[in-house]
């Protein structure tokens, strides 16, 4: 564990030279997200029932009581890692990848967040430009022409915001592109393992939080993998609730919402994410 002093962290927009450190990071924050998923859809009563009845045929087929039971089971957890959103950041935005490139900040200016543990101490540590630990390219890279993007493609990809901690990129929030006027999307909150516990998270969604509000956001979605005790608990820590939770105020409202902000499903219908929200 390494001890932050969360008033000297600087909340910037990814670049394309972090790319590839912001990918090994939430690699490493998603894993095993996956197999718990895996393993939540296999052990849904419905998909019990289907196996028993593939498994009593293949026994018929094939003399062999273990092999009818493995092989259905094995065919299946292929079919769901092909199928099952894996790109890393996926989850909650029903794409089939993430646009890195085009959601990376393009010039020599950083776009950077208040950061509200500034604001208190006083101290201006997010106004002042990070150092950054930039791995050298190789000759190939140099001379590869870099990727053209256009307005569009930028507007579609979303952001992603990065906690530097004197040049070390800690953990980083994404946002899903506007899809609808003053409703945004969070879609993924990673923290690096030697940075949590810290209250590094909670500092990245209540600044992007902040941000929202300021460009007049009302009301900000978060999706969670699914069963995700951690994640419920953190963000139900931090003033969001689940989408069609009752609380006997703006019933209709409500019902309307959960038409729209659906959470992903997966085999058979099975829910992938949990669907929070939080009204700015």
């Amino acid at each position: 564990m390494v001890k932050l002093e969360l008033d000297q962290v600087v909340i910037r927009r990814m670049k394309e030279d972090d790319i590839e450190t912001v990918k090994a990071l939430i690699k490493e924050g998603g894993e095993g997200t996956e197999n718990r998923l895996i393993l939540h859809v296999l052990t849904r009563p419905l998909c019990l029932f289907i196996l028993a009845i593939i498994s009593s045929v293949l026994r018929c087929l094939v003399h062999s009581f273990i092999l009818a039971l493995a092989i259905p089971v094995f065919l299946l957890i292929i079919f769901l890692k092909i199928t099952m959103p894996r790109a890393t950041g996926v989850l909650g935005t029903s794409r089939p990848y993430w646009d890195y490139v085009g959601s990376s900040l393009r010039g020599s200016q950083d776009d950077i967040l208040e950061n509200p543990y500034a604001r208190i101490s006083g101290k201006t540590a997010a106004t002042q430009k990070p150092k950054r630990r930039v791995k050298p390219k190789t000759k190939e890279e140099a001379s590869a022409p870099s990727e053209r993007i256009d307005p569009d493609r930028e507007e579609t990809a979303g952001q992603v915001w990065l906690a530097d901690c004197d040049g070390e990129i800690a953990g980083c929030v994404c946002r899903e592109s506007e899809k609808r006027l003053g409703i945004r999307r969070i879609c993924r909150v990673v923290v690096g393992s030697w940075y949590r516990r810290e209250g590094l998270g909670r500092l990245l969604v209540q600044s992007l939080e902040h941000r929202e509000r300021e460009a007049g956001a009302c009301r900000l979605y978060a999706h969670v993998p699914f069963p995700s005790k951690l994640g419920e608990v953190f963000f139900r820590k931090l003033g969001y609730r689940p989408l069609g939770e009752r609380t006997g105020e703006e019933d209709e409202e409500e019902d309307e919402e959960v038409k729209v902000e659906r959470p992903e499903r997966g085999f058979l219908g099975f829910p992938l994410t949990k669907v929070y929200y939080k009204d700015l």
